[in-house]
């Protein structure tokens, strides 16, 4: 019954259901830049080198930021080819094989970090638990989960789905050390009180 559900889901949020989205310019989430939260920790961090996934990316505003300091290896993937169509035509300098569009749950590579922006609440809640699988699975060990999530009632109404803080506590501590789950202090004004700030660590077991 849970794998037809999902299969269901995967069917009803697919390709053709968020090509239209951005086709008819329905982007409501889309804040038009970097979000403050990601953008300042993106600040602090040093190393340019690190190999960087943003899923689900849509316009991919922090991918732009990432970019523009300099970080050599970020990767945007998204399930729809208009989004990644979009950000190479405002950032012309970002390698082509860098964009990827695909399925995320069919994506295999390893990354230093992960930044969820605006993705996790554009899947059907049934999808959650695969999702903090999945993530587990593309980061090296130590390597880290970074975002925000959307801390409001979760109903039927989606996307974008809401969540709590004890939800995602119980969710991602199976596969994660849950550093900061936390109040976003920053965000912008429309998502003020609405958004956790994350830092999930992956746990690997060694051997």
């Amino acid at each position: 019954m849970l794998l037809m559900t999902i299969l269901m889901t995967m069917t009803k949020f697919n390709q053709d259901f968020w090509e239209d989205k951005y086709k008819q310019s329905n982007t409501h989430w889309d804040i038009g830049t970097a979000s403050t939260p990601l953008k300042n920790y993106i600040d602090q961090l040093n190393n340019r080198n690190l190999n960087i996934l943003i899923p689900g990316a849509g316009n991919a505003h922090e991918a732009e930021y990432l970019h523009r300091q300099g970080f050599k290896n970020v990767f945007v993937l998204d399930i729809a080819k208009q989004p990644l169509a979009n950000f190479k035509k405002r950032v012309p300098s970002f390698s082509d094989d860098h964009l990827i569009q695909a399925d995320f749950f069919e994506h295999h590579q390893l990354y230093d970090l992960i930044i969820e922006q605006t993705f996790f609440c554009a899947l059907d809640p049934n999808l959650r638990p695969k999702y903090a699988e999945k993530m587990s699975q593309l980061l090296h060990s130590k390597g880290k989960l970074v975002g925000l999530l959307f801390e409001f009632e979760l109903t039927n109404e989606g996307p974008p789905f809401g969540g709590s803080y004890l939800e995602y506590q119980n969710l991602f501590s199976k596969y994660f050390k849950i550093k900061t789950l936390e109040l976003a202090n920053n965000s912008i004004k429309p998502r003020a009180g609405r958004e956790l700030f994350v830092i999930f660590e992956s746990q690997k077991p060694i051997g």
